[in-house]
């Protein structure tokens, strides 16, 4: 048998022991179930918190997704889509009728207005016309929503007819203010109401416009009989941001360096974008400086992803992120305390707090230090088998995460908040301590049997060397006989 076969046999057999391992759930530390709604194709979640507490990469790259089997299923982790609340609100209009001999459109703003201190309208009149022999009629509406409501806009007005009038057609002009000076005409139409003998009634009562803010309206005619309606009401549409589910976490200090100073042990998967201290004692009015510990030859950064090695602080350098005061003051019976702070998002293993005046005791060794942050929006296919685990909890695993347009691709963000929601069970620990990964599972045992099979490559061929140099000198003796 050919030596090279041999050795090229041996060879591959060892590279396909020493082959990286399947990704497996039993892998990671932690696990929780979730349970998307029946008949789901794609779900969604806002991330657990305990996934932060317990992740061990800053990016969530030891995040995975298994169906029951183990097999992984396609996940995306984005920022949760931008929610608001619409809300719509039906507004009556006071009405204020123009009245004059034959005033024309252009000298609609020939009139008197008087408003009181708060703007609201008390009285139109009209001062006079063009044709005075001509006999008093209404030429016009004035209409008064009283002050906008923050946020909301007015997309439609609706007419109601006088008693006694059943069939009724005019095409009617809407113009616009917030100073009963300057109008803006936003819209034409026709209203018209047709009954029938049956005392069935065929309307087309409203005017609809693009959605927005005023207060005053105007109404005139461009054809047909002006009339004083029985009722004008506004279509109010109010619009509310709603903001995505936060998350937080409390944290007890350590001393550190100097008496003052205070460490806090930090989760490094949480990205801080908030942060306030619970002073455990009242009356009390303390500024401090807050930052954390980086390596000396580590250039400063916006978004830290500062790991284990920043708790040796001995062999770092501190660097200062906020300055701020933090209190806790009673007065009137009542207590005032300081709230959370906005900051940019800041991603760590360790908080320092420096008070700016040493006092040499620390009163405050008891106070809490609280981050916020806002987690992540999972979307996931469900497909599988049923019960899905989100495992996490493993060092040095590389991102499973796909971009949102390949888990949902061709979804509106409408769409994607509208995807229904998993629910997730509780956190369970999958192994009794977390894995120290310094090479993948199993890769001492692989890379034993990779040498060991080299080896027995190499003596395989070290044996046919042997025999074939024999043989080469046995011929050689043979030769020389036959010479002599």
């Amino acid at each position: 048998m050919n030596p090279s076969l041999i050795c090229f046999g041996l060879l591959v057999a060892g590279a396909a022991l020493a082959a990286p391992p399947q990704d497996r759930p039993q892998d990671y530390r932690w696990s929780i179930t979730l349970t998307p709604q029946p008949g789901a194709g794609l779900s969604r979640i806002s991330m657990p918190t305990d996934v932060y507490l317990h992740a061990r990469s800053a990016s969530l790259d030891d995040v995975r997704l298994f169906d029951s089997t183990g097999k992984p299923l396609a996940f995306s982790l984005a920022a949760p889509p931008a929610q608001s609340r619409t809300q719509r609100d039906t507004l009556a209009m006071r009405i204020f009728s123009v009245t004059g001999r034959h005033i024309g459109y252009y000298e609609l703003d020939n009139v008197d207005i008087r408003t009181g201190n708060d703007g609201r309208l008390l009285s139109v009149t009209a001062r006079g016309g063009s044709a005075p022999d001509a006999a008093p009629g209404l030429q016009g509406l004035i209409l008064d929503a009283g002050p906008p409501a923050k946020d909301s806009r007015i997309g439609a007005l609706r007419f109601t007819l006088p008693p006694g009038t059943d069939n009724y057609n005019a095409q009617v002009l809407l113009e616009v203010s917030d100073d009963l000076k300057q109008w803006d005409a936003i819209a034409t139409t026709t209203l018209n109401w047709l009954r029938n003998s049956d005392t069935q009634t065929l309307a087309n009562d409203r005017i609809e416009f693009a959605p927005r803010a005023f207060r005053y309206a105007r109404l005139s005619w461009q054809y047909g009989e002006p009339i004083t309606f029985a009722g004008i009401t506004a279509q109010q549409v109010s619009v509310t941001a709603v903001a995505a589910p936060r998350a937080t976490i409390a944290l007890k200090g350590t001393a550190g360096k100097s008496v003052d100073e205070r460490l806090y042990a930090t989760p490094i998967a949480i990205p801080a974008d908030s942060i306030g201290l619970q002073l455990s004692e009242g009356n009390t009015s303390m500024p401090v400086t807050l930052g954390v510990y980086r390596p000396a030859s580590a250039a400063p950064r916006r978004r830290l992803h500062l790991g284990p090695q920043a708790r040796a602080t001995q062999a770092a350098e501190f660097e200062p992120l906020l300055n701020t005061t933090f209190y806790r003051i009673s007065m009137d019976g009542r207590e005032r305390v300081s709230g959370d702070l906005s900051m940019p998002v800041v991603q760590t293993a360790q908080w320092v707090l420096r008070p700016q005046y040493h006092s040499g005791t620390n009163p405050h060794r008891d106070s809490v230090l609280r981050l916020g942050w806002t987690p992540a929006s999972l979307v996931f296919l469900v497909s599988g088998k049923g019960p899905y685990q989100l495992v996490f909890g493993r060092n040095g695993a590389t991102p499973a995460a796909l971009p949102l347009a390949q888990v949902a691709p061709g979804f509106t963000p409408e769409e994607l908040l509208a995807l229904p929601a998993a629910t997730a069970a509780k956190l369970v620990a999958l192994t009794s301590d977390v894995p120290v990964e310094k090479t993948p599972h199993g890769a001492g045992l692989r890379l034993a049997v990779l040498w060991a099979a080299l080896l027995l490559g190499v003596a395989v061929l070290g044996f046919f060397a042997w025999r074939l140099l024999s043989q080469m000198k046995e011929e050689q003796g043979s030769t020389d006989k036959q010479e002599h």
